[in-house]
């Protein structure tokens, strides 16, 4: 029987790699959502440090100066001086005016412009760190130029060298609480996703193909046994589970920087056991299926579903409470939930021993009824 299985298997599996779009959604698109969704919510490396834009003219002085350092501080990357054409297509774009720290010095009030794009969230967060920016330079000019001292570029350094009366001291209070984002959450989530898609529908698919073309019928009447036959498919599929999850892993270490944390063997464990259960649900689909076009529309629809509320597409602990126990009751959901706490969270390996236990469970279960009803025509 297992010798069979590995047989049919083999052969299964080497057809199924070996169609285009099998290799275009397991190579190429998980790669571009990779991408696309990491840039859109971040960079996965640390926080983001956004672009700020900087127009200053050579008069500027020293006073502009420290205001950009003040704002490189405050978490922009300031870029100095680019193009007239090139600096209009940041986002953020600060002009400083001409003149603009012996103005100042002599008393003169000068308007610093900051121009943005769109009137985000990020909006409000962009104006305290200007303000913040701006009032800290200002109190360090006042600082030096107390007691007729003159302002200049060597008082600064000088009072920046000083020893500070109050220092503020950050320290870990515990373990990290905050959601993953950007290519943390794009690379796991887009795995999930698409190791789910390209089994619900390529996977699915062939097999509802066979039955109608009578392939399923002569493995009927070979000495094959309905188990062996099963599990020979099953194992085709999974084979295709695995070699996703592989290269999704390698892909996102290489190209993105993900970390899989310090307990990697388990978190090869849960992607395996989740793989076992979308290529179950994917044949259990295709055994039910009547024809291509349905097995298609309800493979696409339903792991989409899936990958929505099971938090594949964003962290689903950035979201209210009664979604993120609605992201549970999907094999996605269990999934993704397992893979923060191993990856983001520093939860230890048996704190995700429920969710193996229950998507174990679901694919034994669906194995069961996929043996009992598969379906040779």
């Amino acid at each position: 029987m297992f010798r069979d299985a590995f047989h049919l298997a083999y052969m299964d599996a080497k057809h199924l790699l070996s169609r285009r779009e099998t290799l275009l959604w397991t190579f190429v698109m998980p790669i571009i959502f990779f991408y696309f969704f990491g840039t859109v919510t971040g960079n996965s490396s640390g926080p983001a440090r956004d672009n700020l834009a900087v127009s200053a003219p050579p008069d500027a002085g020293f006073l502009a100066d420290q205001l950009l350092a003040r704002l490189n501080q405050r978490g922009y990357h300031v870029i100095r001086a680019p193009e007239p054409k090139e600096f209009l297509r940041y986002r953020r774009r600060l002009s400083i005016p001409a003149g603009f720290t012996d103005s100042v010095l002599a008393g003169k009030p000068m308007k610093i412009r900051f121009d943005r794009t769109g009137e985000d969230m990020s909006a409000d967060y962009d104006r305290v760190r200007l303000y913040r920016a701006v009032y800290t330079t200002l109190a360090d000019l006042i600082v030096v130029s107390g007691e007729n001292a003159k302002a200049s570029k060597e008082a600064f350094e000088k009072l920046a060298a000083e020893p500070r009366m109050l220092t503020l001291s950050v320290k870990p209070a515990g373990k990290r609480l905050d959601p993953p984002t950007g290519f943390e959450q794009s690379v796991p989530g887009t795995m999930v996703m698409f190791t789910l898609l390209v089994l619900f529908t390529s996977g699915a698919v062939s097999l509802t193909m066979e039955r109608n073309q009578g392939i399923l019928r002569r493995l009927a009447s070979s000495p094959m046994s309905r188990g062996a036959v099963v599990l020979g498919k099953w194992g085709a599929r999974m084979s295709l589970g695995v070699v996703q999850i592989a290269f999704a892993m390698i892909a996102g270490s290489v190209l993105f920087h993900v970390r899989w944390g310090p307990n990697l063997p388990v978190v090869v464990l849960v992607l395996l056991v989740y793989g076992s259960l979308a290529a179950a649900l994917g044949m259990l689909l295709g055994n039910f299926g009547r024809t291509e076009g349905q097995v298609i529309g309800l493979g696409v629809i339903t792991s989409n579903v899936f990958a929505g509320l099971g938090g594949c597409w964003w962290p689903i602990e950035s979201t209210p409470l009664w979604t993120q126990k609605l992201a549970l009751a999907f094999p996605t959901g269990w999934t993704m939930d397992a893979l923060h706490k191993l990856m983001n969270f520093g939860a230890p390996p048996a704190s995700v021993l429920p969710h193996l236990c229950v998507t174990a469970m679901a694919a034994l279960g669906a194995g069961y009824v996929l043996s009992r009803s598969f379906r040779y025509q």
